[in-house]
């Protein structure tokens, strides 16, 4: 793919030495130069050319100079990254134009060889960044946090299209629930309630990615998980098993001769969920996520169990039952279902 770049200069030998140094990969069709001679030439050449990868900017240009135009481009278009190409080398100049948002600094004369490998860095890096937008566009990425710069460049009509999105799959649903952290959080320093619960969610993470699952979303002291593919109950258990072992090991002293000894009570359904983007074309924010009864219904199985339980229900005992050790444990009136469910609990 041509790789295309603005050079951003007023001396006007150095638009003839570019394309004589970079002859070959010109005519091979790697690069394609773009010449202006100052910030106001270059923002004008961006309008018309937005598909531009990166810019190479002189810092003292006429009109309008390299670090004022590393500003405007911040604003016209932050996928874009900029390297300065410059005499002043000093560390103010670097710092001043670092510090304004500029990718990497080459100095003058320029050693084309560093600038080629500058601008290779430079251009991978603005590929990962249009490689991620065009993944949160299609909707090909779950559970991240999406960068206000990629969010700029998704109008309203794109978040609307995607949040129309959405897939009707097969998965298995794991909740869990940390017992009795409420208490601690009310009684313990904010740093001391912070760590414990990013360790213990630590934890929690580990034994779901080592049964490929993916965490949907951090609720309180609680955790939601979905398994999707071959055996994803099982999977889902077995991650639901590790949970439970990993946080009998964990002593937390608290002082005053206090320890915590946290404890999981888990949930798990399976079945046919709807997994689409849920959020607000408003506000630009949406969530990639599952929903439906079986998400319900896993929620409600973690709220039945006691501390140290893996509930799960009749349908899925039957699926799992010659896989692992299960005891029914008794009928309970879930919320918002007509009749009572038997439930199991997965002992081991």
């Amino acid at each position: 793919m041509k790789s295309k770049i603005l050079v951003v200069d007023d001396e006007q030998d150095l638009e003839l030495l570019i394309k004589q140094k970079f002859r070959r990969q010109i005519r091979e069709g790697l690069y394609e130069f773009y010449f202006a001679q100052n910030g106001l030439e270059a923002l004008s050449q961006l309008q018309r050319f937005p598909d531009i990868d990166i810019v190479l900017s002189d810092i003292n240009m006429p009109e309008m100079d390299g670090l004022t135009l590393l500003v405007k481009l911040a604003d016209m278009n932050p996928v874009i990254k900029a390297v300065m190409v410059s005499a002043y080398g000093d560390m103010d100049n670097i710092r001043m134009a670092m510090n304004r948002g500029a990718f990497d600094f080459v100095c003058k004369p320029v050693n084309f060889e560093d600038l080629e490998l500058t601008m290779q860095k430079t251009l991978r890096h603005v590929q990962q960044i249009r490689e991620t937008l065009k993944a949160v566009k299609e909707n090909n990425i779950l559970r991240m946090y999406v960068d206000e710069s990629v969010l700029k460049f998704m109008t309203r009509s794109e978040f609307e299209e995607s949040l129309t999105a959405n897939e009707l799959i097969k998965a298995s649903i794991l909740f869990v629930d940390i017992c009795g952290f409420t208490a601690i959080a009310e009684r313990e320093k904010p740093d001391t309630v912070v760590q414990l619960i990013n360790n213990y969610f630590d934890v929690i993470v580990k034994e779901v990615i080592s049964q490929q699952g993916y965490v949907d979303k951090f609720m309180g002291d609680a955790v939601m998980a979905v398994f999707q593919g071959d055996y994803h109950l099982d999977r889902a258990i077995e991650a639901a098993l590790g949970v439970r072992a990993s946080m009998k090991e964990i002593h937390d002293s608290l002082g005053a001769d206090v320890n915590y000894k946290p404890q999981v009570s888990i949930g798990i359904n399976s079945g046919e969920v709807v997994s689409g983007n849920i959020g607000s074309a408003t506000l630009r924010r949406l969530d990639y996520t599952v929903i439906g009864d079986v998400v319900n219904t896993a929620q409600r199985l973690q709220s039945a169990a006691q501390a140290g339980q893996i509930l799960i229900t009749e349908a899925s005992y039957q699926l799992v039952k010659e896989s692992f050790s299960c005891e029914e444990v008794g009928s309970y009136q879930l919320k918002n279902k007509s009749a009572p469910v038997v439930l199991y609990q997965v002992i081991a």
